[in-house]
Parts: C-alpha cells; sequence; structure tokens
C-alpha cells in the first residue's frame, strides 16, 4: 500500500479511542511550554536579566525557521512522527532539567541552552500538528476538540505556577522537564503517522520543503502567509512583556492571571466549529487579527488604576486572538495542502510566524522595550501606555490588508460538509 493510500484510509476510518489519546498528547504538549514560558520574562527580570529578554525570546523563533527543514527531510522520507515527537521531547527534559543552574551563569550560556532546548521544541508544533490531522476523519470538527486539551494543559500548567508562588522561580523549568519526560514516552504509544515520502529518493528540493514552498504560487496562501508573518511581529510583544507588565501594574499572582487568556482560549476553541460553519475561514482570520489591535488598546489604557479592569479584558481576548487566526490558519493551511506535503505546510506556518514574525517582532519589541520602559523603570506606568501603542496601530494596519487582499473559497464539498 502506498504512502498516499495510506493517508487517504486514514481519512475515512477513526478509531473510537483516537480523540482521547490526541488529547492527552496536545494536553502535555502545551503543559511543558506553558509551565515556563510565560513567566521566563518575570524569572529573568528577577536575576537581573531583564535587558535580555527580548534576546530570550528571539530564540524560538530562530528554532523554528531551523524547524521545518529538519522536519522535510527527516520526518517526511524517514521516520514517523509520533517516533520523532518522542525523541524530541526526552532530549528536551533533559536540557530543561539543567537551566535552572544556568540562571547564575554568564547570560551567554543561559540564552544558549535556551536554543538548544528550543532546537527540540519547536518541531514539536508541527510534529504534535502532523499526528492528529493525519488520524482525524474531519479536521474542521474534530481538531479543536483536540487543540482544546493543549489549552487546557497551558492552563493548568499557570495555575500551578501562580498558585505555588513559582512565577518568578527557576522551579518552573524542572517542572516542564518532568511533563517533558511523561508526553516523550507517551509519545510512543501515539497512533502511527509513517512519513508519506518513506523509501522515495533523497534530493537536495526534500531539505528545503521546496513542494510546501510550491504552495506559495497560490495567491490566496501567498497572501495569508504574508498576512500571518506580519501578525506575528506585534504578537511578539505580548509573549515576552505582557507578564512583566501584569507583575507592573500590581498583580501578584501574575501566572494565575495570564491563565485567564488559556481559559478563554478553551471557550473559544470549543466554539470553532460553529464559528467556523457561519464566518468562514477568511473572517474568522481577520477577527483574530483584529482581537490582536483591540487586546493591544486595553493594555494601554488599562495602566490607569480606574481602568484597571481593561488589563483583564486584554488577558481574555487572547481566545480569539490565538484560535481564530492561528489554529484556523493550521486548519486552512491542512485543507490547501496535499497529502505529500502536509507536514511540511505546517512546518512552513510554524516557520513563518513563530520564526520569522517572531524573531523581528522580539527583537523589535526588546529594542523598544529596552528603550522606553527598562530607561525608565519597569514600574513606570506611562512608558508601558506608549510601548502598547506601536504593537496596537501594527496589527489594525495589518488586518486591514488582510481584509482587501486575501480571498479564499472553499470547494463545493468543503462548503456542504460544514454546513454553508
Amino acid at each position: 500500500m502506498s504512502s498516499q493510500t495510506v493517508v487517504q484510509s486514514a481519512s475515512k476510518i477513526q478509531h473510537k479511542w483516537v480523540v482521547p489519546r490526541l488529547a492527552l498528547m496536545m494536553f502535555l504538549q502545551f503543559f511543558v511550554w506553558g509551565a515556563w514560558y510565560v513567566t521566563l520574562g518575570v524569572v529573568m527580570g528577577k536575576y537581573g536579566l531583564s535587558a535580555i529578554i527580548g534576546d530570550a525570546y528571539s530564540i524560538g523563533p530562530i528554532a523554528s525557521i531551523l524547524s521545518p527543514f529538519f522536519l522535510g527531510m527527516v520526518v517526511d522520507r524517514f521516520f514517523a512522527s509520533q517516533k520523532v515527537l518522542g525523541i524530541m521531547h526526552l532530549v528536551g527534559a533533559v536540557l530543561l532539567w539543567i537551566l535552572p543552574g544556568m540562571f547564575t551563569a554568564n547570560s551567554g550560556a543561559l540564552l544558549w541552552m535556551i536554543f538548544g532546548y528550543m532546537l527540540c521544541y519547536m518541531p514539536t508544533i508541527a510534529l504534535s500538528n502532523n499526528v492528529a490531522f493525519f488520524s482525524l476523519k474531519s479536521s474542521e470538527k474534530s481538531f479543536p476538540i483536540v487543540r482544546a486539551f493543549g489549552t487546557i494543559g497551558w492552563i493548568v500548567a499557570g495555575l500551578i505556577v501562580g498558585t505555588t508562588g513559582l512565577s518568578d522561580s527557576t522551579s518552573i523549568f524542572t517542572l516542564a522537564a518532568v511533563a517533558s519526560v511523561v508526553l516523550g514516552i507517551y509519545s510512543f504509544t501515539l497512533p502511527n503517522t509513517p512519513a508519506p515520502e518513506k523509501g522515495k529518493p533523497m534530493a537536495i528540493r526534500d531539505l528545503f520543503c521546496a513542494d510546501a514552498f510550491a504552495l506559495l504560487k497560490q495567491r490566496h496562501f501567498l497572501i495569508f502567509i504574508i498576512c500571518a508573518t506580519l501578525i506575528s511581529i506585534p504578537l511578539a510583544a505580548y509573549y515576552a512583556y505582557a507578564a512583566p507588565y501584569v507583575a507592573a501594574v500590581g498583580f501578584e499572582n501574575v501566572g494565575g492571571v495570564m491563565a485567564l487568556g488559556q481559559m478563554s482560549e478553551l471557550l473559544f476553541m470549543l466554539l470553532i466549529p460553529f464559528f467556523f460553519r457561519h464566518l468562514g475561514i477568511k473572517y474568522m482570520l481577520l477577527i483574530g487579527m483584529l482581537a490582536w489591535f483591540l487586546r493591544y488598546v486595553m493594555f494601554a489604557f488599562g495602566i490607569n488604576e480606574e481602568l484597571r479592569w481593561m488589563v483583564y479584558i486584554g488577558i481574555l481576548l487572547h481566545g480569539i486572538c490565538y484560535d481564530f487566526f492561528f489554529v484556523i490558519g493550521f486548519i486552512y493551511t491542512d485543507k490547501v495542502a496535499d497529502s505529500r506535503v502536509k507536514g511540511q505546510a505546517q512546518s512552513l506556518l510554524v516557520l513563518f510566524t513563530y520564526g520569522i514574525g517572531m524573531l523581528v517582532g522580539s527583537q523589535i519589541s526588546g529594542a523598544l522595550f529596552n528603550r522606553m520602559v527598562t530607561a525608565q523603570g519597569e514600574a513606570a506606568l506611562p512608558q508601558w501606555q506608549s510601548f502598547w501603542w506601536y504593537p496596537a496601530i501594527a496589527a489594525l494596519l495589518i488586518a486591514t490588508l488582510f481584509f482587501f487582499t486575501f480571498n479564499y473559497r472553499e470547494s463545493p464539498e468543503e462548503a456542504k460538509e460544514n454546513g454553508r
């Protein structure tokens, strides 16, 4: 049986327990990330490393840029996705275990250790998506449910970090390491996701994911990738500086407050099938982008004591910000890519969003933060207000560009299946 036939068969048959098994995978996948990523900036501030927060948050994007080439060469040609997923998490667990001791070393050594870990972790985002999409019969109906458990994992991690007082402690890496070991072992029990191109001759074009890049010949996918990359630039400011901002305006349980965003994400994740039927891909993506603009506006005004409730609104908007753009983006990418390059296509999206976009965004937001906030002291709230206006305006401009240029229409079969 050819690999293409296997893929087609998987799209018709969905085993009874596949959704719970994939849900547990997603729970652990995002528990590992959520345990340390949200409050990394707070920990760095405690150790006098605020000036390199932007650099630390640039490391993941660099790893995202490199990961598609690794996946295109290894996963699509040689090894099953679930096995590579397990190996990467086990190696990553070792590095996470070592990380707490690096905060008393020089800053360069710390950044290199984080970089080593992110080289292990970032490919697993596309790998877990690949395992899920391969095993699910209907991605737009079942994937949001599976992915919702990733959000639950992030929430649980944030609540544990917040309620145990670990928000500014290096123990967040130890917690993540333990979860990474569990996921690494569990990955080997997941549904088999074979290499679609196994046994075929290797070529240079495979190393550089040329078939996935060929998707850019479709105008709607090219526009999507451009706008996804651009929106990831202002997005980086949230991931790197929302937690330090929440601490600066006076919240003590930073991890718990930030977890409200994931609670919102969970709610909207479960509502995706409903909105998908009524809005379609374009308008869900657009609403997601506009939500980024509104969130940063809330943060800008939230520095005032009487408007502090706006900080909560800004965090709660995370559900729309993430689900309507990134989750729908993964579903859209799965739809436009054929079975041969679905794994590469998911990696391509990770490269442009978590990779190039977040890298540029981390550097820009880092420079703005160092010039506008750190120089005045992190508790200088007027400087924080000015800081948030930059990503707000950028998100609005990008959403406008997307609205006037993106035009994707589902096939009649897809529209009928989705109830439109």
